[in-house]
């Protein structure tokens, strides 16, 4: 498919239009009444509109938790963490901007109350404030203002949206910041955009306005107006209750925007446009005349989408199986690469922990690939490594990423190579007494980062200590991923603080896993493939994070396409 995105995700051919601006305007998008509404996925819908307008955008994630990022959170607490090339671990909507604009996530663009708060007290130990009394105003705000500036020169448009819900008391300091760094500004140049819910009531057959415009009287409690009300339903807002939301919450009639439940998020940016948010947004503004949208590559997505001219089954092997947002850039970097094949892709949950005491292959058969994806821990290995087994002697389609990597290797060392106490330094570190593996997977103490060696060791702490980030890997020529990727030079984002050990290369590479991907100095090892397998591949990091509807990763349209063979050879 076409790559819509130049330099930086932005559009390749931007309007050279009157309402750009030398300085970002700036929309504020905060929720109401309930969490999980679907902030992140209206800002990025947002800010794909704007784009098809010709702007160029960067969206943002304020988040009050006091984790100082989401990387050390259970991924049944927060779901998947979405890394950055320049290795920055956050938020999953970081993830969504991306997916919808194109445009490269950056360790700016994600901040949550533990940062600010460790900003603050870091310039207080080293007695920047110059003997202040420190306080929430203005320092902690300051501080906050000053994380929301950055890069405001760079774009026509900056989309910052804030986790949570209005009312939530660890959100007060970035509700006050915003509406502080609106009165900056002049006027005109922000605008808040208020994401809420619509109940539907059964027994009375309502659609109840009440919690919105209790959300939006807390909002205004704070010194808040929404210009846009953005409100979820399952169904159309009629004109009544649209004309009563515009009364009591003050906002204009035609800035009411109904966000109804979608079969596929990414018809988002279409259903948005039909209801006219993008042109909601530059009225508020007072931008006029606007450009007008080219959404094609939106409307070749939506067709690939429901007009798919057959389907797969891929089973994911797991340990977060019972959230899905644990594995949500996987789950969507298959759907794109369903879209690459104009197929649908039906994944099914397995868990791993099954397979520890059960035969994998009931389980597996049917299926027509399987995906091993990363985690940490021991619960559920042997169940991967099962899996992988399944896979490459049943000639099943497998891709395993990061862990799931590790997982084949020791199920080819153990299986295939005779080295049968094969297993992970991470195991055996988390147990007590005598090693019980022989560490084929070892724990990482230093590795090249561009022209700098980082070392790391047990003892560390857990945050930001792992090899994260974009990092090279160099393919061997005529290999099945040389093809895929139609080169021999990569990049790609990592996160992971255990490696495949380099000499065990010669032992596995004699029964036929070949190492077709390395680090550029040799050492690390970044793909695995076996070569008489129809399509058994995995990679050490993490390519589903930079898979795009208009742009599947081809390891993933590559993985789609084995899977449309598998199943006609059932």
């Amino acid at each position: 498919m076409l790559r819509f995105f130049g330099r930086d995700g932005q559009s390749e051919n931007q309007a050279d239009h009157g309402g750009k601006s030398t300085m970002a305007r700036f929309i504020f998008i905060t929720g109401g009444v309930v969490s999980s509404l679907g902030k992140g996925l209206a800002s990025a819908a947002l800010g794909s509109l704007l784009q098809a307008r010709g702007y160029t955008v960067r969206l943002r994630k304020l988040d009050p938790y006091l984790n100082v990022d989401p990387g050390t959170m259970s991924p049944f607490e927060h779901g998947e963490v979405f890394v950055t090339d320049d290795g920055a671990e956050t938020d999953l909507d970081l993830g969504h901007y991306e997916r919808f604009t194109g445009v490269a996530a950056r360790n700016t663009d994600s901040v949550s109350s533990g940062r600010i708060y460790s900003n603050v007290l870091e310039k207080e130990r080293r007695g920047d404030y110059l003997g202040k009394t420190i306080q929430v105003i203005p320092h902690v705000t300051n501080e906050i203002k000053d994380f929301i500036s950055i890069g405001e020169d760079e774009v026509d448009f900056m989309l910052c949206e804030i986790g949570g819900t209005v009312g939530d008391i660890e959100g007060l300091p970035f509700f006050e910041a915003i509406r502080q760094f609106a009165q900056d500004k002049p006027r005109g140049q922000c605008v808040f955009m208020h994401l809420t819910l619509l109940p539907w009531i059964k027994a009375s057959g309502e659609l109840k306005t009440k919690p919105t415009q209790h959300s939006v009287k807390e909002l205004r409690s704070i010194g808040l107006a929404p210009d846009i009300l953005v409100c979820r339903s399952e169904g159309p807002i009629p004109q009544k209750e649209r004309e009563k939301l515009a009364l009591f919450c003050n906002v204009r009639h035609d800035a009411v925007i109904a966000a109804q439940d979608l079969k596929s998020i990414y018809e988002a940016p279409l259903a948005y446009h039909r209801e006219g948010l993008d042109q909601a947004v530059l009225d508020a503004f007072q931008i006029s005349p606007a450009p007008k949208p080219d959404l094609t590559k939106w409307e070749d997505v939506a067709d690939r989408i429901y007009n798919a001219e057959g389907e797969v089954r891929i089973a994911i092997v797991g340990k977060y199986t019972q959230l899905e947002d644990a594995y949500k850039s996987i789950a969507e970097a298959l759907t794109h690469g369903g879209m690459a094949n104009r197929v649908k892709v039906r994944i099914e949950w397995v868990d791993a922990e099954i397979f520890d005491k059960e035969d994998p292959a009931p389980h597996l058969e049917g299926y027509h690939a399987i995906l091993v994806p990363g985690g940490f821990g021991e619960r559920g290995t042997e169940g991967k490594i099962k899996a992988a087994q399944f896979a490459r002697e049943h000639n099943v389609p497998y891709l395993g990423i990061c862990l799931g990597m590790q997982m084949a290797v020791i199920e080819a060392a153990r299986n295939v190579a005779g080295i049968s106490e094969a297993g992970s330094e991470e195991f055996d570190h988390e147990s007590t007494g005598k090693k019980r593996f022989e560490p084929v997977v070892y724990h990482l103490k230093e590795w090249v980062q561009g022209n700098y060696k980082v070392k790391r060791s047990l003892s560390d702490d857990k945050g930001g200590t792992m090899r994260l980030g974009a990092y090279n890997a160099t393919l061997k020529a005529g290999s099945h991923v040389s093809e895929i990727y139609g080169s021999t030079e990569i990049e790609e984002r990592h996160r992971h603080r255990y490696e495949v050990d380099i000499k065990y290369r010669d032992k596995l590479e004699e029964k036929g896993l070949c190492f077709s991907g390395m680090s550029p100095d040799g050492r690390l090892p970044e793909i695995v493939e076996w070569s008489d397998h129809p399509w058994f591949i995995g990679v050490q990091f993490h390519p589903e994070l930079k898979s795009k509807p208009f742009a599947p990763h081809p390891l993933f349209a590559s993985f789609v396409r084995a899977a449309v063979e598998t199943s006609r050879l059932v």
